[in-house]
């Protein structure tokens, strides 16, 4: 890679990326973890694309930052494996290799960045007729919460042989990206941009996981069961790393908290019905005595509800606790290690 030239201009990400990539691994990871989630993403991202940068480059760089001294003239080493370390030691492992995972996907298809402002209505249009494998490479190569979008516009037959598509997916050659983009871009009138010279993977549970997360109850429902007919053993690790209304036992208070305070005491009353005594005394415990009252006598109003409304009841919650965890505000474990014992 062509190492960062001195009349280029940069970016405030890019210029933190340099800073940091000057930095020992220990203290970079320090000033990391000041960082928000999105932003430590982009800044990794600017890392892992760097690579290399020429001094000249570096020093102006660090003169801006006053309380930093310029140490010496040298070319700055970033990379993958820098980017990783930093995440890794600054927001620990799984989250670190969550954040990594969508740089591969992202990184790997720049082709795609024109969809960024396609709206999913418009991406239906231009994906219909499209195989399953094709619709799960563009999916996989759009945030999350767009990606979902679109799912929830397919049919659900059509929904089902995507999702299994994108689970079972593995290396998508430039080549391939290169072709669907140039397709896709035709029919939008845009201009193709370089993809990347080698095979990255971009597929694979944890996308379809990531997308579904963001999914509306009745997509979320469809996809999952479909996936059950065709592929058991997939669907049962798809749910397993899916986010739940019982995952709520998984919180620290304060996130818990964070959860609670924008409920609805009526939705929540509706949530609760059936639930195990473990996440009720989480709830529970974490409201103020006057609340507790409050969610006490809707749960006594409401009386006996179909299993509908309280599956539409956790799935309004679990949304809010996606949001929160997307936006960095609350961390929810995930994986058999973490599980709660009572």
């Amino acid at each position: 890679m062509t190492p960062l030239a001195l009349e280029q201009q940069l970016t405030g990400t890019q210029k933190a990326a340099i800073v940091l990539m000057q930095m020992s691994p220990e203290n970079a990871a320090k000033v990391m973890a000041h960082f928000s989630e999105s932003e430590a993403e982009d800044i990794a991202a600017e890392i892992v694309r760097l690579n290399r940068v020429e001094a000249a480059v570096s020093d102006k760089v660090i003169a801006e930052f006053h309380d930093i001294a310029v140490a010496g003239r040298r070319t700055t080493r970033g990379g993958r494996d820098l980017a990783a370390g930093l995440l890794e030691s600054s927001f620990g492992a799984d989250k670190a290799a969550g954040v990594m995972g969508r740089l591969a996907s992202t990184m790997a298809g720049k082709s795609f960045e024109f969809l960024d402002t396609v709206e999913p209505s418009q991406l239906l249009t231009l994906l219909d007729g499209e195989l399953p494998e094709t619709i799960a490479l563009v999916l996989a190569h759009l945030r999350p919460e767009k990606a979902s979008a679109v799912m929830a516009g397919l049919g659900e037959g059509q929904a089902i042989e995507v999702a299994h598509a994108l689970a079972t997916m593995g290396s998508a050659t430039p080549e391939a990206v290169t072709i669907i983009a140039e397709s896709l871009k035709a029919r939008t009138g845009t201009a193709v941009a370089a993809g990347r010279s080698h095979a990255e993977i971009v597929g694979g549970v944890q996308p379809l996981v990531d997308i579904i997360n963001r999914s509306d109850i009745g997509t979320e429902r469809a996809v999952l069961d479909g996936l059950e007919q065709k592929d058991p053993e997939l669907a049962e690790e798809v749910r397993s790393k899916m986010l739940t209304f019982a995952d709520i036992v998984k919180l620290e208070s304060r996130d818990i908290q964070q959860i609670l305070r924008g409920i609805d005491a009526g939705v929540l009353a509706r949530a609760m019905k059936g639930a195990a005594q473990p996440l009720l005394d989480a709830i529970n415990s974490n409201v103020s005595d006057r609340n507790r009252e409050i969610l006490q006598s809707e749960i006594t109003a409401v009386g006996p509800v179909r299993a509908s409304e309280v599956q539409e009841a956790r799935a309004s919650i679990v949304r809010t606790i996606r949001e929160l965890e997307a936006s960095g505000t609350i961390t929810v474990r995930r994986g058999e290690e973490d599980e709660i014992v009572y």
